[in-house]
Protein backbone atom coordinates (compact mmCIF):
# COMPACT_ATOMS: atom_id res chain seq x y z
CA UNK A 1 0.00 0.00 0.00
CA UNK A 2 3.18 1.94 0.09
CA UNK A 3 6.40 2.85 -2.01
CA UNK A 4 8.82 5.64 -2.07
CA UNK A 5 6.67 8.75 -2.45
CA UNK A 6 5.03 7.87 0.84
CA UNK A 7 8.28 6.58 2.40
CA UNK A 8 8.93 9.45 4.46
CA UNK A 9 4.82 10.31 5.70
CA UNK A 10 4.50 7.30 8.03
CA UNK A 11 5.67 8.21 11.17
CA UNK A 12 3.91 11.41 11.53
CA UNK A 13 0.64 9.90 10.82
CA UNK A 14 -2.12 9.33 13.54
CA UNK A 15 -3.43 6.10 15.03
CA UNK A 16 -6.94 7.04 13.18
CA UNK A 17 -4.50 6.25 10.00
CA UNK A 18 -3.52 3.14 10.60
CA UNK A 19 -6.69 1.66 11.87
CA UNK A 20 -8.26 2.65 8.15
CA UNK A 21 -5.43 0.78 6.64
CA UNK A 22 -6.15 -2.12 8.90
CA UNK A 23 -9.60 -2.27 7.30
CA UNK A 24 -8.61 -3.49 4.02
CA UNK A 25 -7.79 -7.10 4.08
CA UNK A 26 -7.57 -10.10 1.29
CA UNK A 27 -11.37 -10.31 1.57
CA UNK A 28 -12.56 -6.94 0.37
CA UNK A 29 -9.69 -5.68 -1.02
CA UNK A 30 -8.08 -8.71 -3.10
CA UNK A 31 -11.33 -10.67 -4.19
CA UNK A 32 -10.03 -11.03 -8.20
CA UNK A 33 -7.22 -13.19 -6.41
CA UNK A 34 -8.86 -15.42 -4.21
CA UNK A 35 -10.24 -17.82 -6.74
CA UNK A 36 -6.37 -18.35 -7.97
CA UNK A 37 -4.82 -18.43 -4.70
CA UNK A 38 -7.13 -21.35 -4.03
CA UNK A 39 -6.65 -22.98 -7.27
CA UNK A 40 -2.90 -22.88 -7.25
CA UNK A 41 -3.10 -24.44 -3.09
CA UNK A 42 -5.04 -27.40 -4.68
CA UNK A 43 -2.06 -28.17 -7.16
CA UNK A 44 0.84 -26.97 -4.41
CA UNK A 45 0.22 -26.40 -0.60
CA UNK A 46 3.73 -24.94 -0.39
CA UNK A 47 2.95 -21.73 -2.19
CA UNK A 48 5.15 -18.98 -1.48
CA UNK A 49 3.46 -15.45 -1.65
CA UNK A 50 5.39 -11.76 -1.96
CA UNK A 51 3.59 -8.76 -1.06
CA UNK A 52 5.07 -5.97 -2.31
CA UNK A 53 4.09 -2.34 -0.29
CA UNK A 54 2.28 -4.18 2.49
CA UNK A 55 2.09 -1.44 4.31
CA UNK A 56 0.00 -2.39 8.08
CA UNK A 57 -0.36 -6.04 6.76
CA UNK A 58 -3.62 -6.41 7.45
CA UNK A 59 -3.78 -8.08 3.49
CA UNK A 60 -0.58 -10.06 3.81
CA UNK A 61 -2.19 -11.62 7.13
CA UNK A 62 -4.97 -12.40 5.45
CA UNK A 63 -3.12 -14.13 2.50
CA UNK A 64 -0.69 -16.07 4.70
CA UNK A 65 -4.18 -17.84 6.07
CA UNK A 66 -5.07 -18.32 2.45
CA UNK A 67 -2.08 -20.45 1.79
CA UNK A 68 -2.82 -22.57 4.53
CA UNK A 69 0.33 -23.50 7.47
CA UNK A 70 2.36 -25.00 4.26
CA UNK A 71 2.49 -21.88 2.21
CA UNK A 72 4.56 -18.87 3.13
CA UNK A 73 4.08 -15.21 2.76
CA UNK A 74 7.02 -12.25 2.63
CA UNK A 75 5.46 -8.89 3.17
CA UNK A 76 7.76 -6.46 2.20
CA UNK A 77 7.66 -2.62 2.50
CA UNK A 78 9.88 0.34 1.98
CA UNK A 79 9.50 2.33 4.88
CA UNK A 80 10.57 -0.12 8.06
CA UNK A 81 8.47 2.55 10.28
CA UNK A 82 5.22 0.09 9.65
CA UNK A 83 7.53 -3.88 9.59
CA UNK A 84 6.48 -3.54 13.52
CA UNK A 85 2.62 -3.17 12.83
CA UNK A 86 2.65 -6.03 10.77
CA UNK A 87 4.50 -8.46 12.63
CA UNK A 88 1.95 -7.12 15.96
CA UNK A 89 -1.10 -7.85 13.75
CA UNK A 90 0.37 -11.39 12.88
CA UNK A 91 0.71 -12.56 16.09
CA UNK A 92 -2.60 -10.86 17.37
CA UNK A 93 -3.98 -13.72 14.86
CA UNK A 94 -1.82 -16.58 15.53
CA UNK A 95 -0.32 -16.26 12.11
CA UNK A 96 3.29 -18.11 11.99
CA UNK A 97 3.63 -18.59 8.20
CA UNK A 98 4.52 -14.66 7.23
CA UNK A 99 7.63 -12.66 7.70
CA UNK A 100 8.03 -8.80 6.79
CA UNK A 101 11.03 -6.81 5.80
CA UNK A 102 12.30 -3.58 4.21
CA UNK A 103 12.04 -3.50 1.02
CA UNK A 104 11.72 -1.13 -2.21
CA UNK A 105 8.91 -2.58 -5.00
CA UNK A 106 11.58 -1.26 -7.24
CA UNK A 107 14.82 -3.40 -6.62
CA UNK A 108 12.75 -6.46 -4.91
CA UNK A 109 16.03 -8.43 -3.08
CA UNK A 110 15.11 -11.73 -4.55
CA UNK A 111 16.10 -13.75 -7.35
CA UNK A 112 14.64 -14.69 -10.28
CA UNK A 113 11.43 -16.60 -9.70
CA UNK A 114 11.32 -16.74 -6.04
CA UNK A 115 7.70 -16.70 -5.90
CA UNK A 116 4.16 -18.73 -7.04
CA UNK A 117 2.48 -15.08 -6.70
CA UNK A 118 3.38 -11.99 -6.17
CA UNK A 119 1.30 -8.93 -5.24
CA UNK A 120 0.35 -5.19 -4.85
CA UNK A 121 -2.18 -2.84 -3.74
CA UNK A 122 -2.94 0.85 -4.24
CA UNK A 123 0.76 0.89 -4.27
CA UNK A 124 1.58 1.87 -8.46
CA UNK A 125 -0.58 5.45 -8.43
CA UNK A 126 2.14 6.55 -6.18
CA UNK A 127 4.55 6.22 -8.08
CA UNK A 128 6.41 8.07 -11.64
CA UNK A 129 7.58 4.58 -13.21
CA UNK A 130 4.96 2.18 -11.74
CA UNK A 131 5.92 -0.20 -15.08
CA UNK A 132 8.96 -0.86 -13.12
CA UNK A 133 7.75 -2.06 -10.49
CA UNK A 134 5.74 -4.46 -12.10
CA UNK A 135 8.82 -5.82 -14.18
CA UNK A 136 10.12 -6.49 -10.69
CA UNK A 137 7.42 -8.39 -9.42
CA UNK A 138 7.18 -10.53 -12.69
CA UNK A 139 10.97 -10.80 -12.10
CA UNK A 140 10.51 -12.41 -9.20
CA UNK A 141 7.77 -14.37 -10.00
CA UNK A 142 8.17 -18.32 -11.17
CA UNK A 143 7.54 -19.90 -14.65
CA UNK A 144 3.66 -20.60 -14.28
CA UNK A 145 3.44 -18.07 -11.23
CA UNK A 146 0.88 -15.17 -11.30
CA UNK A 147 1.37 -11.53 -10.72
CA UNK A 148 -1.75 -9.64 -9.60
CA UNK A 149 -2.01 -5.87 -9.20
CA UNK A 150 -5.36 -3.48 -7.87
CA UNK A 151 -5.40 0.21 -8.44
CA UNK A 152 -7.70 2.67 -7.30
CA UNK A 153 -8.95 5.75 -10.36
CA UNK A 154 -9.92 9.20 -8.40
CA UNK A 155 -11.53 9.98 -11.60
CA UNK A 156 -14.55 7.68 -10.78
CA UNK A 157 -15.33 8.59 -6.80
CA UNK A 158 -18.90 9.54 -6.14
CA UNK A 159 -19.52 10.48 -3.45
CA UNK A 160 -23.07 12.28 -2.38
CA UNK A 161 -24.12 14.62 -1.05
CA UNK A 162 -22.10 16.86 -2.72
CA UNK A 163 -20.89 18.90 0.48
CA UNK A 164 -18.62 21.24 -0.38
CA UNK A 165 -16.05 20.38 1.85
CA UNK A 166 -15.47 17.07 0.58
CA UNK A 167 -15.79 18.05 -2.53
CA UNK A 168 -12.73 20.13 -2.51
CA UNK A 169 -10.64 17.26 -0.76
CA UNK A 170 -11.67 14.31 -3.28
CA UNK A 171 -11.64 16.62 -6.31
CA UNK A 172 -8.62 18.94 -5.84
CA UNK A 173 -6.71 18.09 -2.54
CA UNK A 174 -6.60 14.41 -2.43
CA UNK A 175 -5.56 14.19 -6.74
CA UNK A 176 -2.85 17.28 -5.89
CA UNK A 177 -1.33 15.31 -3.23
CA UNK A 178 -1.03 12.17 -5.53
CA UNK A 179 0.10 14.14 -8.64
CA UNK A 180 2.80 16.50 -6.79
CA UNK A 181 5.17 13.31 -6.09
CA UNK A 182 4.59 12.02 -9.98
CA UNK A 183 1.90 9.77 -8.63
CA UNK A 184 -1.39 8.97 -11.26
CA UNK A 185 -4.66 10.15 -10.36
CA UNK A 186 -6.51 7.34 -12.64
CA UNK A 187 -3.86 4.48 -12.19
CA UNK A 188 -6.84 1.82 -12.31
CA UNK A 189 -7.72 2.38 -16.01
CA UNK A 190 -4.39 1.95 -16.65
CA UNK A 191 -3.02 -1.04 -15.30
CA UNK A 192 -3.59 -3.14 -18.73
CA UNK A 193 -1.29 -0.69 -20.67
CA UNK A 194 1.39 -0.66 -17.94
CA UNK A 195 1.37 -4.42 -17.28
CA UNK A 196 2.45 -4.63 -21.11
CA UNK A 197 4.81 -1.98 -20.69
CA UNK A 198 6.29 -3.90 -18.16
CA UNK A 199 6.73 -6.56 -20.19
CA UNK A 200 3.62 -9.10 -20.22
CA UNK A 201 2.05 -10.40 -23.47
CA UNK A 202 -1.20 -9.47 -23.75
CA UNK A 203 -2.74 -12.92 -23.81
CA UNK A 204 -0.74 -13.09 -20.43
CA UNK A 205 -3.19 -10.73 -18.30
CA UNK A 206 -6.88 -11.09 -17.28
CA UNK A 207 -8.07 -7.66 -16.01
CA UNK A 208 -11.54 -6.94 -14.05
CA UNK A 209 -12.97 -4.34 -12.35
CA UNK A 210 -14.48 -3.48 -9.20
CA UNK A 211 -15.33 -0.95 -6.37
CA UNK A 212 -15.28 0.12 -2.75
CA UNK A 213 -18.07 1.15 -1.11
CA UNK A 214 -18.59 2.92 2.18
CA UNK A 215 -22.57 3.61 3.16
CA UNK A 216 -23.16 1.62 6.18
CA UNK A 217 -22.63 4.38 9.44
CA UNK A 218 -19.50 2.33 10.28
CA UNK A 219 -17.66 2.21 7.12
CA UNK A 220 -18.47 6.27 6.57
CA UNK A 221 -17.01 6.93 9.52
CA UNK A 222 -13.86 4.49 8.94
CA UNK A 223 -13.04 6.13 5.54
CA UNK A 224 -13.33 9.88 7.15
CA UNK A 225 -11.31 9.42 9.70
CA UNK A 226 -8.83 8.19 7.97
CA UNK A 227 -9.05 10.90 4.85
CA UNK A 228 -8.94 13.41 7.93
CA UNK A 229 -5.87 12.00 9.49
CA UNK A 230 -3.89 11.11 5.98
CA UNK A 231 -4.38 14.56 4.52
CA UNK A 232 -5.28 16.92 7.55
CA UNK A 233 -4.10 15.66 10.55
CA UNK A 234 -2.21 17.96 13.15
CA UNK A 235 0.94 15.93 12.54
CA UNK A 236 0.75 17.09 8.08
CA UNK A 237 -0.78 20.68 8.82
CA UNK A 238 2.31 22.48 8.38
CA UNK A 239 3.85 20.59 5.41
CA UNK A 240 0.26 21.03 3.64
CA UNK A 241 0.42 24.84 4.27
CA UNK A 242 3.98 24.82 2.49
CA UNK A 243 2.51 22.50 -0.43
CA UNK A 244 -0.05 26.11 -0.93
CA UNK A 245 -3.07 24.48 1.25
CA UNK A 246 -4.37 27.26 3.25
CA UNK A 247 -5.39 26.93 6.89
CA UNK A 248 -8.86 27.78 5.84
CA UNK A 249 -9.23 25.72 3.48
CA UNK A 250 -7.89 22.65 5.38
CA UNK A 251 -10.65 23.74 7.51
CA UNK A 252 -13.63 23.29 5.33
CA UNK A 253 -12.51 20.24 4.47
CA UNK A 254 -11.94 18.71 7.75
CA UNK A 255 -15.54 20.55 9.03
CA UNK A 256 -16.89 18.86 5.69
CA UNK A 257 -16.17 15.46 6.52
CA UNK A 258 -17.77 15.62 9.85
CA UNK A 259 -20.85 17.24 8.16
CA UNK A 260 -20.88 14.13 6.06
CA UNK A 261 -20.23 11.30 8.45
CA UNK A 262 -23.19 11.58 10.22
CA UNK A 263 -25.49 11.70 7.15
CA UNK A 264 -28.27 8.94 6.59
CA UNK A 265 -27.80 9.38 2.86
CA UNK A 266 -23.82 9.42 2.81
CA UNK A 267 -22.11 7.31 0.09
CA UNK A 268 -18.65 7.08 -1.59
CA UNK A 269 -17.98 4.75 -4.10
CA UNK A 270 -14.78 4.59 -6.48
CA UNK A 271 -13.80 1.81 -9.15
CA UNK A 272 -10.43 0.06 -9.03
CA UNK A 273 -8.72 -1.62 -11.84
CA UNK A 274 -7.34 -4.94 -11.28
CA UNK A 275 -4.96 -7.36 -13.21
CA UNK A 276 -3.43 -10.70 -13.09
CA UNK A 277 -0.65 -11.75 -15.27
CA UNK A 278 0.22 -15.58 -15.57
CA UNK A 279 4.12 -15.86 -16.12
Amino acid sequence: MSEEKHSSDWSILPENVFKFMESRTASNSAVFLLPTIKEMRESNPQLKLLDVGAGVGSMSVEFAQLVGSEGYVTAVDVNPVVIPRGQALAEQHGVTNISFETASGHKLPYEDGTFDIVHCHQVLTHNKDPWEILREMIRVAKPGGVIAAREGDLDTEVIWPPIPGVLKFHHDFEIKIITDRGGYRNAGRQLLSWALRAGAKREQITTSFSTWSYTEPEDRTLWASGMIGIALGPNLRESNIKAGVSAEEMDEMREGWAEWVKLDDAVLTMLHGEVIIRK
